[in-house]
């Protein structure tokens, strides 16, 4: 069990997935901070200076300053902003997949084999493509 174990971890897939998920984690930290700080900033500013990732809803009815001051008084409350800015997040990443998933099946699209054996007009049979007779019905090619 410890030999087919050890196989396992070693073998090409388990390590490619462990590689994934390494720079799939990295690469989404890296597109937080994109959103966060590239990319919500001028869309708050055209929404008249709103900073989404302090928006809030408090459930306990009173009224905050600050997501830094509802989260000190430990009051439950609605992140929506959080939400948005998590929301953008996905949907980026989720399109810089798909564009990386496209690009690689692209590269890994094998052109179509040509073909190896046609049929002879007179008795339909596979031959060789090269064939210059056939040699069920001896039709010249």
């Amino acid at each position: 069990m410890l030999q087919e174990f050890k196989n396992f971890l070693l073998k090409g897939n388990a390590v490619d997935m462990a590689v994934g998920f390494i720079f799939g984690a990295a690469f989404a930290s890296i597109v937080k901070s994109l959103v966060d700080n590239i990319i919500m900033p001028p869309i708050g500013l055209l929404m008249g200076g709103v900073d989404f990732s302090n928006k809030f809803l408090a459930l306990d009815g009173k009224e905050y300053a600050s997501l830094d001051a509802l989260e000190k008084a430990g009051a439950p409350a609605i992140k929506y902003g959080s939400f948005v800015n998590d929301a953008i997040s996905f949907v980026i990443l989720g399109f810089v997949i798909f564009m990386m998933v496209r690009t690689i099946n692209k590269l890994h699209k094998q052109e179509e084999a040509a073909p190896t054996t046609k049929k002879c007009p007179d008795c339909a049979m596979e031959i060789p493509v090269e064939a210059k007779k056939c040699g069920y019905c001896s039709h010249q090619f």
